[in-house]
């Protein structure tokens, strides 16, 4: 890790406090409308230049999460692939590095893959490093998770890096949670429990 990311780990602990008093990166939305433009269709590039297609998700709730490096949150990747080890047979996480955020993620693909790896022992998918922001540039998959008239219900962009966006097995949008919402959050594990 660089120093950068070391201190920014160490403050994480602290700034999770600061956060959640002061209610900063905590929103959550959900809604369980039908999607208008097939989740299932979409599909993206993964970080070693294989295609991912979404269909392989049916029957599988999908976690998606715009990631960075460089950012206070980084240390999340730790308990999002706590929860994906834990939770492999019903749910994929699927991970977007993106640069979109005050230059947080500047590294390369190769990169990227070796930081997650040694760092945070990752084995959830991640995808090329690609743009989250409405833009002439923006992901396919962020179009769909961003647009009501495709999705069914939301409107609402990443505010910052690992904002979450939850897909049932069926390929409905059904939470969004910011940046803040760990997923150790009673409210994310609630999207995942079988009576939801």
């Amino acid at each position: 890790m660089t120093i950068r990311q070391k201190i920014l780990s160490a403050l994480y602990p602290f700034f999770r406090r600061v956060v959640s008093f002061a209610g900063i990166h905590s929103k959550i939305s959900s809604n369980n409308i039908n999607p208008t433009v097939s989740f299932f269709s979409l599909e993206s590039v993964l970080n070693n230049g294989d295609i991912f297609s979404f269909e392989k998700l049916r029957g599988k709730k999908t976690v998606i999460i715009n990631t960075a490096s460089d950012c206070i949150y980084t240390t999340q990747y730790q308990v999002l692939e706590d929860f994906y080890a834990e939770n492999k047979n019903n749910v994929i996480v699927l991970g977007f590095p993106t640069n979109d955020f005050k230059k947080q993620e500047s590294k390369t693909d190769h990169h990227i893959a070796a930081f997650c790896k040694k760092h945070f022992g990752i084995t959830f998918p991640v995808m090329k490093k690609t743009s989250v922001l409405k833009s002439t540039h923006q992901h396919e998959v962020f179009e769909w998770l961003t647009d009501k008239n495709k999705n069914g219900w939301n409107d609402q962009v990443p505010t910052w890096n690992f904002c979450k966006y939850i897909i049932d097995e069926d390929g409905r949008l059904t939470y969004f949670f910011e940046s803040a919402i760990e997923p150790t959050h009673p409210e994310f594990l609630k999207a995942f429990s079988t009576d939801n």
